[in-house]
């Protein structure tokens, strides 16, 4: 059984579970048949936490040489042929029935489900898994979400062909470096940030994906509204809206630092996470600051564990530690919810 734990319970496991999670892999790499994937396009369809996956998978792909794009499931409805040559199911729990609906169509084209654990319905209906056993999480994922990124990550070498980057076996102390490291800068960050009326997350590349993913951390958890966005196409409007009711997270090294430290001298509380040591925290700026591990999916998970801190602060700051869902849908999942098991 995945055991549901606390908010912050779920977020300090992390370098356990990535852990984990890279052994388990490379044990289900190897044993799994990737033949029918070779030359082909791939198409991730997640929905929810899992979408914003699937963006940081497709990037990464996409650097790799292979075309790839990630889809809501609605796209899929109908469509499932000219929208990959094949697919990649993303869901934490195995159980989406969004996703599920997807993989029941089109039952030639090549699938693999992605999953936290193995044998889920999700993985019957595909034919094929790469379970990732991250175990415990909470409801807003912490250990669900890093764990499926590792997987896209290591998968992306296997499918290219190429050895395994170096950064999976540096990955699981890097994210207790950032743990232990950046407490107090996420606890300044949480404070800076708690009670604002929006916030915004600006991210470029895989990191518009940490921008959304983050964004959907903070409306779970925190219950503010907040939305991810690209990094330029921030400046094109979006971040009019911006003042001393509202906040920003900015996630990156380039554009972002600007964005950052421009919107914090308007008077609109803000905090970066980039790798760069040469950004100095100001008035109505924090900086944590995250090691530098040359690959874009590690990269990705590192950013949004600083995130995970930040927000976990400001849950607590709003009364709310360890919440659940107040709009609990019954028609998401093949299987009930439940108060004990994520």
């Amino acid at each position: 059984m995945n055991q549901r734990v606390g908010y912050r319970a779920a977020v300090a496991r992390q370098p356990e579970s990535l852990e984990t999670g890279r052994r388990k892999l490379a044990e289900g790499l190897a044993g799994l048949d990737l033949g029918p994937f070779v030359n082909k396009s791939v198409a991730f369809a997640g929905i929810g936490a899992s979408y914003q996956a699937g963006l940081v998978g497709a990037t990464w792909l996409r650097r790799l040489g292979i075309p790839s794009f990630a889809y809501f499931p609605a796209e899929l409805f109908g469509g499932l042929k000219s929208a990959g040559e094949s697919f990649i199911a993303l869901s934490a729990s195995g159980q989406s029935r969004e996703i599920a609906a997807v993989m029941e169509a089109e039952p030639d084209l090549p699938k693999l489900a992605i999953c936290r654990s193995p044998d889920t319905p999700l993985a019957g209906l595909t034919g094929r898994q790469l379970p990732y056993h991250s175990g415990a999480d909470n409801g807003a994922s912490s250990t669900g979400y890093t764990g499926m990124l590792l997987a896209l990550g290591m998968l992306g070498d296997a499918l290219a062909g190429q050895p395994m980057d170096r950064a999976w076996a540096a990955l699981p102390a890097a994210v207790a470096t950032v743990l232990d490291g950046q407490a107090a800068a996420a606890q300044r960050a949480g404070e800076l940030l708690a009670n604002r009326a929006a916030i915004d997350l600006v991210g470029a590349g895989a990191g518009f994906a940490t921008a959304g993913e983050a964004a959907m951390l903070i409306r779970e958890a925190v219950r503010v509204p907040a939305q991810g966005w690209d990094t330029l196409n921030y400046l094109h409007g979006p971040m009019e809206s911006q003042d001393f009711r509202t906040g920003l997270i900015a996630l990156g090294d380039g554009r972002e630092v600007k964005i950052a430290t421009d919107v914090a001298g308007f008077g609109c509380p803000s905090v970066l996470v980039t790798t760069r040591r040469d950004v100095p925290a100001a008035e109505g700026l924090v900086v944590l600051t995250v090691p530098e591990l040359d690959n874009q999916v590690a990269g990705a998970v590192l950013h949004i564990v600083a995130a995970q801190m930040i927000v976990g602060v400001m849950q607590d700051a709003a009364g709310l530690t360890d919440i659940t869902f107040r709009y609990r849908q019954t028609d998401t999942k093949l299987k009930p919810w439940s108060r004990t098991e994520v």
